[in-house]
This record gives C-alpha cells, sequence and structure tokens, in this order.
C-alpha cells in the first residue's frame, strides 16, 4: 500500500538527551511508592532508562546511616535525573543542582522545576529562567518543568534548556492532558525533545501525549499511587509505545458525518 503523496508521515527520531539515545519514552520518578523494593520493581516493570529524584527530599548519599536509593536504581543501568522539587525560588533551585552534581561526581544532566506556590505547584515561570540562565552558565544540562505556554517554551530552548517539559495538568493531579493544543503547538515550534511531565492519571493519558508527537512522558505519582503498581508501570510502557506508533503512522482525518467503511464501487445492488 502506498502513502497519499498529500499527507507526510512524520519523521521517526530517536530520543536522544544530552547525546545518549534512548530506547525508552517513558521517564520515570521514585517518590510515594510503599518502600525501595517496590520502587526498584516499578522501575524496571516500565522499561524506563531514565529516572529521575527528588535531590531534597531522597538520600542519595548524604545520609549514611539511612536507606540509599541508588542501591536499588543503580547508576550503570539508570540514567540517574535529579530534579529540584520542593524549591520556590530560583536560588535554592540552583544550589540544589550544585549539590546534587557534587553528590553525583560531577553530573550535570538535572531537571529543574521551580514552583509557585503549594496549592498547585504549578511552575513559577520568572524564577524558572533566572534558574536556567545560571545553570546553563554553570555548565548543566537543562531539562526544564514549564508552564504550556509556546512562548516561554520557545525561550527555554533559545536559552540553551536541552528539553521542554510542559504540564499536561498539575503534579499529582491524574487529570489527564487538559491542554492538548496547546502541548501540539510547543511540539511543533521546538527543536529539543518535548515531554510532558504532570499530570498523567492513566495509561490513555500517556499515550494522548504521545499521540500529539510529544518525545515522551515523565510520570511518577500515576505508576506509585496505582493499587498495583507493577502491573500500572507496565501498562505505561505499552501506553508509550501505543501512543508513539500512532503518531508516526498517521491517524485518519477527522469528518463531520459518516462514511463508509466498505468500498461503495462494484455492489451488486
Amino acid at each position: 500500500m502506498t502513502q497519499d503523496a498529500s499527507r507526510s508521515l512524520p519523521e521517526n527520531k530517536p530520543l536522544e538527551i544530552a547525546g545518549r539515545t534512548y530506547n525508552s519514552r517513558l521517564l520515570v520518578g521514585t517518590g510515594k511508592y510503599r518502600d525501595m523494593e517496590e520502587t526498584g520493581r516499578a522501575i524496571e516493570a516500565s522499561g524506563a532508562e531514565i529516572v529521575t529524584v527528588a535531590v531534597r527530599r531522597t538520600n542519595l548519599g548524604q545520609n549514611p546511616d539511612e536507606p540509599n536509593l541508588l542501591d536499588v536504581i543503580s547508576p550503570e543501568r539508570y540514567t540517574i535525573l535529579p530534579n529540584t522539587a520542593g524549591c520556590y525560588n530560583a536560588k535554592d533551585a540552583v544550589r540544589t543542582c550544585k549539590l546534587a552534581r557534587e553528590l553525583l561526581d560531577g553530573h550535570d544532566l538535572v531537571k529543574l522545576e521551580v514552583l509557585g506556590e503549594e496549592k498547585t505547584l504549578y511552575p513559577n515561570m520568572t524564577e524558572t529562567l533566572v534558574a536556567a540562565e545560571e545553570l546553563i552558565k554553570d555548565g548543566f544540562k537543562i531539562m526544564v518543568y514549564c508552564s504550556d505556554d509556546p512562548l516561554l517554551a520557545k525561550r527555554l530552548e533559545e536559552m540553551g534548556c536541552i528539553a521542554i517539559m510542559p504540564l499536561g495538568a498539575p503534579i499529582g493531579s491524574g487529570l489527564g492532558i487538559q491542554n492538548r493544543y496547546n502541548i501540539r503547538l510547543i511540539v511543533e515550534n521546538a527543536q529539543v525533545p518535548v515531554l510532558v511531565d504532570a499530570g498523567v492519571g492513566t495509561a490513555s493519558d500517556a499515550t494522548i501525549a504521545m499521540e500529539l508527537g510529544c518525545d515522551g512522558v515523565l510520570m511518577n505519582t500515576a505508576i506509585a499511587q496505582a493499587q498495583d503498581p507493577i502491573r500500572m508501570a507496565r501498562a505505561m510502557k505499552l501506553a508509550i509505545e501505543s501512543g508513539r506508533e500512532a503518531w508516526l503512522a498517521g491517524r485518519m482525518p477527522k469528518k463531520l458525518y459518516a462514511s463508509a467503511s466498505s468500498p461503495l464501487d462494484g455492489t451488486f445492488f
């Protein structure tokens, strides 16, 4: 079967972040699980290769008498992505990234998030821009959690952020992708990977994000707070793969009225 010349399919580019190519387009967090054993099992079931950790809330070796998350999630197997969760200003975010670099032996890939207030955990974009500029000057590779404003997303890219991560809905809400139009605009304008970060509640939400053309999805609560996190992790893995395949296939046009599935040519009566 030949492809209609008037329709162009999306290019199947690999996911590349900070010069490294990844097979999985699902990124996962490490919070809210029952224990470290469940954390490790869920992450393994997800197939994720990038795992994000909240430096201010997770022991990465700074507390030698407490369990170390890196004993469950080996840096030799996973790309560890320190994040600045819990930071409400640029100063704290920058300090947290520098702490992560020290704890992880010079690791410079970080996820920047600067929050506005506790009720919505919506990103404070003014402080985010300040922190991003300082961190980029200091040699960090920034994946940035941001609002769904296409203009601000483009500005972050032009500053030097290596991945743009707009929210689909508030962090931990499970509301699903509430801003499809804006995310699609961000995807169309971006020359760096775009990953939905926050808002996913179930597998269909992840699929929608990928069908919009996103390069990946980062999630935590949707897996960790499921009644069966291990099974949900597997479901999310499949959802990401399915959504990506649908995006690459090119969906049929939407129509206002019905169109017969079977050809009408050659009917007998």
